[in-house]
């Protein structure tokens, strides 16, 4: 865990990566279940065969949805942490499709970390998710999280 005080040097450098995620046919239908999001491309496997993906894919946003297990896992809460929020992004690209069957992973770069007073720290990270073996990540994002720091 770091310390408020160690943050700014931090900054520009990798704080965690997780561990693989597959993404299973299961998961992409249950995810479609939740969010009533049944296109053909991602629960429809004969249909999904017939397009250029040549198989379903994850949603764009079952894979952000898994962003914040993987930073559980992966980033460190500041010392003395009480309790952190998500509180957006700034960018988010969808860069390549996940197929079905593929492991993910998120990649942390820490961008910033605003001292916001009264405990609150600002804190944005650099999310890369990864596809095994793919040459293009599925997403990039800049997100924050606002963490309480006790005292």
């Amino acid at each position: 865990m770091p310390k408020p005080s160690e943050l700014q040097s931090l900054i520009g450098t990798e704080v965690g990566v997780s561990s693989w995620i597959e993404i299973d046919q299961a998961r992409i239908d249950a995810f479609a279940e939740v969010t009533n999001d049944h296109q053909f491309i991602h629960v429809n496997p004969e249909l999904a065969k017939q397009t250029p993906f040549g198989s379903t894919i994850a949603h764009g946003f079952l894979t952000l949805s898994l962003a914040s297990g993987m930073s559980y896992e992966a980033v460190a809460p500041l010392e003395g942490v009480v309790m952190g929020v998500n509180y957006g992004f700034d960018k988010l690209r969808f860069l390549a499709p996940v197929p079905v069957n593929s492991r993910v992973r998120g990649r942390f770069k820490l961008l910033s970390a605003e001292d916001k007073g009264g405990g609150r720290w600002l804190i944005k990270h650099e999310l890369t998710v990864e596809i095994d073996g793919g040459d293009k990540p599925a997403l990039i994002a800049e997100w924050l999280g606002m963490q309480m720091v006790g005292g």
